[in-house]
Formats: C-alpha cells, sequence, structure tokens
C-alpha cells in the first residue's frame, strides 16, 4: 500500500554495549533466542536484560525458570550481586518455576493444550505486576529422547506465538546448543520463532587467553550486521558487551561463523 509504514517501537535492553550494536535495542513485543553450549553466561544475560530493564527503565519482568528450583536460581542470582528477593519485594521481578513434572505432561498431553495453560498462567502474573519483559530459561525442558523432538516443537512454538500475540511482553528464551552439536539451537525451530538470535560462546585468542563473545546473528527488521563481540561478566552490572572481535579466535565451544 502505498504511503503506509509499519512502526516498531524500540526499548532498549539494559545491557551495556548491546544497544548500539542492534540499532537501539528490542522491537517490543517481540522474541529474542540467546543460545549456546552449557556455561556460555545464557541466563546471565537473559537475567540483566530482566533486571537492568527493571532498575533502568523501570519495566517489571519475569522470569520463569524451568530447569532450576526458585532456591537454585535465587542462590545463582546473588553470587552476582543481584538480590533476588529484595527485588521481588519491590515488585521489579516475579520468579515462576512451573511443576516438575512438565516434561510427563507435554510427553503425555497434546504439547498446544499444555502451552496455552501456561500462557494463561503467565498472563496472570503479567497482569498483577504490570510486567514489560519476559525470560523463560530454558524455553523447553531439557530432555534427549528423539521421540520427544516433535511434540516439544510444537510446544515451543504454540507457546512463542500465544505469548507474543495475546501477552504482549517484550520477550528472551534461551535453549542449550548440544555440545559439539553444531546447530543453532536444541530443537532446530527456535531461531525461526525469534526477531533476533544471539549465540553465546567461548574462544581462544592468539595469545591463549579465553574470551567469552557473543555472535549476533540475527535481527530481523533491523539493519544490524552479523558480528562476533566480546563480553565481560561484570557483577551487580551482569553482562557487559565489549568491541568487535576482529583477531582470529579459535573456538571452544561451537560458535558457527569461527
Amino acid at each position: 500500500m502505498s504511503g503506509y509504514h509499519l512502526y516498531y517501537e524500540t526499548v532498549p535492553t539494559g545491557i551495556e554495549g548491546l544497544d548500539t550494536i542492534i540499532g537501539g535495542g528490542f522491537i517490543r513485543g517481540r522474541t529474542y533466542l540467546i543460545s549456546g553450549e552449557t556455561g556460555t553466561a545464557k541466563t546471565l544475560t537473559a537475567l540483566t536484560f530482566l533486571i537492568q530493564g527493571a532498575l533502568k527503565y523501570g519495566e517489571p519482568g519475569i522470569y520463569i525458570s524451568v530447569d532450576e528450583t526458585y532456591e537454585q536460581f535465587v542462590e545463582g542470582a546473588r553470587r552476582f550481586g543481584w538480590d533476588i528477593e529484595d527485588l521481588r519485594a519491590r515488585g521489579l521481578i516475579e520468579v515462576l518455576v512451573p511443576e516438575m513434572d512438565i516434561v510427563e505432561r507435554i510427553r503425555e498431553k497434546d504439547p498446544t493444550a499444555i502451552a496455552k495453560s501456561l500462557v494463561v498462567s503467565i498472563r496472570e502474573y503479567v497482569a498483577a505486576l504490570n510486567a514489560q519483559r519476559l525470560v523463560i530459561d530454558p524455553i523447553a525442558p531439557l530432555v534427549s529422547l528423539d521421540k520427544d523432538v516433535q511434540v516439544l516443537r510444537e510446544y515451543i512454538r504454540v507457546l512463542v506465538m500465544s505469548i507474543e500475540r495475546e501477552i504482549g511482553t517484550t520477550n528472551i528464551i534461551t535453549t542449550e546448543i548440544p555440545s559439539g552439536s553444531g546447530a543453532i539451537s536444541r530443537y532446530g525451530v527456535e531461531e525461526f520463532l525469534a526477531t533476533g538470535v544471539f549465540i553465546m560462546g567461548i574462544a581462544k585468542a592468539r595469545d591463549g587467553s579465553f574470551k567469552r563473545v557473543m555472535f549476533v546473528r540475527k535481527m530481523r527488521w533491523s539493519p544490524v550486521h552479523p558480528g562476533i563481540y566480546e563480553i565481560e561478566i561484570i557483577p551487580k552490572a551482569g553482562i557487559v558487551v565489549k568491541g568487535q572481535v576482529k583477531e582470529p579466535l579459535v573456538p571452544v565451544t561451537y560458535l558457527p561463523t569461527l
């Protein structure tokens, strides 16, 4: 249609150094994927988005911990200088832990029904907190049985699409790449649903030092070129994105472009 222009509202991520790279931030109401092998700071990156969004921009957020108990999550965050209990008391964050039998329920029942039921619960918490941000870490239970993959793909698809359509928060989902697989995500569907994809990794520099890096692989509707950036973990600040990596690196964890 002539003269018609789509407008996408951009919200700062709160992750220091990232917004200038990706054109100002995330598109409000969309979903972004953070993937990587174990130990590559996926959870810390997602949590930085959530906590700094609340502290810097007044956007409360909800964290859904799929593979950790509430106590494990609170203790892990405390080690990086974040007091989750205090943030909850101040109405800045809420932590949800789905029932531990979620894997069995997804297997036994219609994955669409399970996803929609979870969306109803999330919507209630979002309304109560006036939440603007949402993190699901990881997006689906980490199971490895081949027979579950197709079921979980459908569960993920319905969950992400329903959250965007019915809730409207700006979201980060995480997924773990199996070591040595060369995949972008665990179930092969997450990257297609996401507006942006960030792959976290660890690489070895020429001088023998190890660097944590972030590969900005995809940013839909943003004029962003793929690139690899060094990241640093700083207590209370969380993840900080530093300059683009120019020197040759040897990947320790899988990174598609190295």
